[in-house]
């Protein structure tokens, strides 16, 4: 038995239950105030989020007791991994045998990648009971509020990221004239800039601020568990209370095809599990009454540079760096750095291409193993949100039959001479199984496609 897979043994014994208590909300002249109470034997946690005050938002909303109460089942997640406690009690409210099943699946698809890199053995009907206590919410589900209480049927919510993705759904909503209210969770540079190149100021975009817990951090430094949680989700359950505050139905995420891949080939470990078409499909039935969806869900990750590369303003200030996002960097070390410049690589002229990314990253041999792990010549792709092989590696063709027809290749092409005549796998300009769109919505993204690439 390995040392993690021996510590998640131990603090399952240490720690049988992890308790959802208690959620608090309230309007302060700053926003709409969340709170939430958990307990793990001795161990207390109370995270917090901030909706921040906006002219759009509406304060005589009452009944959000539930969508609290749901945006606090996916926070615990992060809380619960610490000790992986084997059953969780919700106190605080009642869950239905399908809302458990509901949950259960996304806690462990989503911390799939948690326990593979821990190296933990585990099985999905032993990894976690849930319970429900007596219910003091409104344990409705579905249709939580009537359609009336979205008044702006054609306006769209759109999540900003601070990467190409977001940009694209962005700029091709709002080129074919749709009302865009821009949301962003714990704002950064990429994020404010991409928004301020679109043209909206910050009193104009939501902006949700959450508070991590110093105690988790403090158990982290002590050696409790550690590892990645489903991000994805937990931003798709506060999109859905901030359709209901803002009277916009349309939530338009920016997940492509790509996120439906498994990370570790063979398995259905997927480090973009909450972007998923499945997890979408999930999150649906469970929420229903608004219009969650990925716009860009039909597109390939080449359909999307591809737009993304013809949106040059933007190309300075976006970021998709993960180790460099804090300091609003690109760190030019990781994988996430190598797979944007490679799939950019066909669009962008390379000196253009370098100063975006400030070096030659093909020309980077330390990047050696990263790169062989987006070609598929390694076990598992990088644990982060990166296109398929496929796609990499169809890129990396047409770079070389753009860029590189005759003179040196770059150091890590050099030797790669079957990429010579790959074959195309992702047609660029016909668009097939348009997914959960609407006609008019088909039309923006095959207009967008089709249309010269200058």
């Amino acid at each position: 038995m390995n040392d993690m897979n021996a510590k998640y043994r131990e603090l399952r014994a240490r720690y049988s239950e992890f308790e959802y208590e208690a959620f608090h909300h309230e309007w302060t002249d700053a926003g709409l105030r969340l709170w939430f109470d958990f307990r793990m034997g001795e161990v207390e946690f109370h995270p917090e989020a901030l909706f921040e005050t906006r002219p759009f938002l509406n304060f005589d909303i009452k009944d959000i007791d539930r969508m609290v109460f749901d945006i606090g089942m996916i926070e615990l997640i992060s809380y619960w991994k610490c000790a992986c406690p084997p059953t969780v009690k919700v106190s605080c409210g009642t869950l239905t045998d399908e809302q458990i099943a509901f949950w259960k699946k996304l806690y462990w698809n989503g911390l799939g990648e948690f326990f593979y890199t821990n190296g933990i053995a585990e099985t999905q009907e032993a990894f976690l009971q849930v319970c429900s206590g007596e219910c003091v919410v409104d344990s409705t589900h579905g249709q939580v509020l009537p359609t009336t209480h979205y008044p702006l049927p054609t306006q769209y919510i759109v999540p900003i990221g601070g990467g190409k993705d977001s940009v694209v759904t962005l700029e091709l909503l709002r080129r074919a004239g749709k009302t865009i209210r821009p949301l962003i969770m714990n704002p950064r540079g990429a994020t404010t800039e991409c928004a301020r190149v679109a043209g909206f100021p910050m009193e104009e975009v939501f902006v949700i601020r959450r508070k991590i817990d110093p105690t988790l951090l403090d158990l982290n430094a002590q050696g409790y568990l550690n590892g990645h949680t489903p991000f994805s989700a937990m931003l798709a359950f506060y999109t859905r209370l901030a359709s209901v505050l803002s009277g916009i139905p349309n939530v338009a995420l920016s997940n492509e095809n790509s996120a439906n891949e498994s990370t570790v080939i063979g398995t259905s470990v997927n480090h973009q599990y909450s972007k998923s078409l499945e997890f979408e499909d999930d999150f649906r039935r469970y929420c229903q009454g608004f219009n969650y969806f990925s716009f860009l869900r039909p597109l390939s990750e080449l359909q999307i540079a591809m737009l993304f590369s013809r949106f040059s303003d933007y190309h300075d200030v976006f970021r998709s760096c993960n180790v460099g996002s804090k300091q609003d960097i690109w760190c030019g070390h990781c994988a996430k750095c190598l797979f944007a410049y490679i799939i950019l690589s066909p669009f962008i002229e390379p000196s253009r291409l370098n100063e975006i990314f400030g070096k030659s990253m093909l020309d980077d041999i330390t990047l050696e193993h990263e790169f062989l792990q987006l070609i598929g010549e390694a076990e598992t792709k990088p644990f982060e949100c990166v296109g398929t092989v496929g796609e990499v590696r169809q890129a990396l063709s047409m770079t070389l039959k753009r860029w590189y027809k005759t003179g040196r290749r770059p150091a890590l092409l050099e030797n790669l001479k079957s990429l010579d005549n790959l074959e195309p796998l992702v047609n660029l300009e016909i668009l097939e199984n348009l997914g959960n769109l609407s006609p008019e919505e088909r039309q923006i993204l095959q207009t967008a496609c089709t249309e010269k690439n200058n």
